[in-house]
C-alpha cells in the first residue's frame, strides 16, 4: 500500500462510457480511489451499489468516487446497466494503476495461493496528496465508513 502524505500517482483510464479519466484533473477535488477485484460477483457489486447509493452525499463532501478494475470498459458498462450504478468505473486491464498503486498482490483463498487485486480504498486530497487509505476493505461497509471519516 502506498504512504499517507505520499504524492498520488498520476494515472488517465477510461471509465465505462469510453471517457477518459486523469486523476491530476480533479485536483481541488478529494478522490475516492477504491480497487476492487471483479465486476458482477457479490462483494464488488455490494461496493459499488453502497458508493452508487450514496454518490450525492459524497459530492456534497467535494469528493469524487472512482472504482477500478481490470476488467475491460465493456464488462464495466454491463455492470453499471445490470446493478444500475452511478458512479464512475475505470478499466486498467493492462494493471498499470493498480500496479502503481501497490494493490496486484498475492492472495491466498482455500489455500490456493494466486496474483489479483486487494480491495483497497485511497483518499486523495485536494492536492494529489495520499490522505487515508484502508487495505482491510469491508466491501459492503466502505462506503459508509468512509462518508464517517469525510464527517459534516
Amino acid at each position: 500500500m502506498l504512504e499517507i502524505g505520499s504524492q498520488a500517482p498520476d494515472f488517465e483510464l477510461a471509465d465505462q462510457n469510453g471517457t477518459r479519466h486523469r486523476l491530476s484533473d480533479l485536483r481541488g477535488k478529494k478522490v475516492l480511489l477504491y480497487f476492487y477485484p471483479k465486476d458482477n460477483t457479490a462483494g464488488c457489486t455490494k461496493q459499488a451499489c453502497a458508493y452508487s447509493a450514496n454518490k450525492a452525499a459524497f459530492e456534497e463532501k467535494n469528493t469524487v468516487i472512482l472504482g477500478v478494475s481490470k476488467d475491460s470498459e465493456a464488462s464495466h458498462k454491463r455492470f453499471e446497466e445490470k446493478q444500475g450504478l452511478t458512479i464512475t468505473l475505470l478499466a486498467d486491464p493492462d494493471r498499470q494503476v493498480i500496479e502503481a498503486y501497490d494493490v496486484w498482490q498475492e492472495k491466498k483463498m482455500c489455500g490456493r495461493v494466486s496474483m489479483g487485486v486487494v480491495r483497497t480504498t485511497y483518499l486523495i486530497d485536494e492536492n494529489g496528496v495520499i490522505a487515508a487509505a484502508d487495505g482491510k476493505v469491508k466491501a459492503a461497509d466502505d462506503a459508509g465508513k468512509w462518508l464517517a471519516y469525510l464527517g459534516d
